[in-house]
């Protein structure tokens, strides 16, 4: 099976989606900014904030069946079935093959939120679909399958280094009731910051990681317990954010300059907020679990939506180098020129067939026994298609920097998404800690090295 190979009828898909991304999402983009670029300050916050523009794009992507296509087949059946039926996927995508459409709509910043694929809700959708009980899924996950609301992930605090999770310092502390065996309730406490989307109005539940404490005189396990240990402390929370007296946003965050409003990022404070048991997912201590679930799958959304705004940005730098003349001659005439459209083309094909051999390898072992190719593209693709769009820039020259292009802000986002999600360090240590793993069974078996 070739990587890049699709079967007719989700060709068929992917050509429908070509053309909606490229007939109505990116004309739609100018529409959006002008729109963002009448308010200020806290208006950019607003309900009124929201382009309008974004609602038609979501109700044309539903009327062509290009609405939450993300779900994979091993979730399909865990879909509410009070979930009306054309909003339900049209077809059911291996990773591989969903990752080829990613690229498609990473070509406009509008497209994934128009076809219900955009982050953070992706990701917090497959953990209520994977392990939501049927109350968080009828109260969250419902209507953000829908479209109705949006949602955040609070993972990355301000005070610690949030790369070593086992940093975290929100708590969750466990409290019994000593009169009634069995009544227990939590408090969540803590601050967050690069809170995706939790300033957005429409934003009404967050999933939160917090370290489990507890230290309260109520409670029955000891806050030394052996059966905490560095990763078995971590839960995952899911709480609502509207009406919620604990929560206050701190501030909007900007990255290089850009708020990203109306979704946005979000410093956040949570003051003592009471949770009930039932806003757990899955339970004490089950953190990590539900974190690597989450992270998996987003890593190739991510790439392959970055491969196809590298791509949009590589086609501009073409154009422009068939369009302007320096010293009597085509600028793709000059050496210069031709050596970074060489690299930006060798640079995309090789970002897209090392993500889609990854996606391919969680279509066929699963997630786990393709963590290194996980890790692998989390440092190498950002880095390659920061490339293709930094060249792009150079051409462009002071128009590349500017807002007449989306060159600018696309390199802001791609230079962002090597810390995201885990910085390049990191994911180089687990690369590196498995290559060494497989070199030691390696010589375990054979005894010596054959090099």
């Amino acid at each position: 099976m070739k990587l890049l190979s699709l079967s007719p009828e989700i060709q068929q898909l992917k050509n429908k989606l070509d053309r909606f991304v490229q007939e109505e999402c990116i004309p739609a983009e100018s529409k959006y900014e002008e729109w963002m670029s009448q308010r200020s300050g806290a208006q950019r916050w607003t309900d009124d904030a929201i382009p309008p523009i974004i609602e038609t794009l979501k109700r044309r992507a539903q009327t062509l069946g290009l609405w939450n296509l993300f779900i994979p087949p091993f979730l399909m059946k865990e879909i509410p079935s009070s979930l009306p039926s054309h909003l339900k996927p049209t077809v059911s995508l291996t990773y591989r093959e969903y990752g080829i459409l990613c690229e498609s709509m990473g070509r406009s910043f509008l497209a994934p939120e128009a076809c219900n694929c955009n982050a953070p809700d992706t990701g917090n959708m497959e953990v209520l679909l994977h392990f939501g009980t049927p109350s968080q899924k009828e109260q969250y996950l419902v209507p953000l399958l829908q479209g109705k609301i949006r949602s955040a992930f609070l993972m990355t605090e301000p005070q610690v280094a949030s790369s070593d999770a086992t940093n975290i310092e929100t708590t969750l502390k466990r409290i019994e009731d000593g009169d009634q065996k069995g009544n227990i309730k939590y408090v969540l406490s803590g601050r967050k910051w690069w809170s995706t989307g939790a300033m957005d109005p429409r934003c009404h539940v967050a999933i939160v990681l917090a370290k489990m404490d507890y230290s309260h005189p109520s409670c029955t396990v000891s806050q030394n317990s052996s059966k905490i240990n560095r990763h078995g402390s971590h839960t995952v929370v899911c709480i609502p954010l509207k009406n919620n007296p604990g929560i206050r946003m701190v501030r909007p965050l900007t990255v290089f300059g850009y708020d990203d409003a109306p979704h946005g990022h979000a410093e956040v404070n949570l003051d003592s907020i009471v949770v009930d048991p039932s806003q757990l997912i899955i339970g004490e201590g089950s953190g990590f679990q539900v974190a690597q679930a989450r992270l998996g799958p987003g890593r190739i959304h991510h790439c392959m939506r970055s491969i196809g705004l590298a791509a949009r940005c590589y086609e501009l730098m073409l154009h422009r180098t068939m369009e302007r003349q320096t010293f009597g001659k085509y600028l793709w005439q000059h050496g210069s020129c031709q050596e970074s459209i060489a690299d930006s083309a060798s640079d995309l094909e090789a970002a897209r067939l090392l993500t889609l051999n990854c996606a391919d390898a969680m279509d066929n072992v699963g997630a786990r026994k393709a963590r290194d190719k996980i890790a692998s593209i989390k440092v190498v693709v950002p880095e390659l298609t920061s490339r293709v769009v930094d060249r792009a820039v150079q051409v462009f020259g002071g128009a590349g920097v500017s807002q007449d292009f989306v060159l600018a802000r696309a390199l802001a986002g791609l230079r962002t998404l090597r810390i995201a999600d885990g910085p390049d360090a990191v994911h180089k240590r687990t690369l590196a800690l498995l290559e060494i793993k497989k070199a030691k069974q390696q010589l375990k078996l054979t005894g010596k090295s054959n090099l």
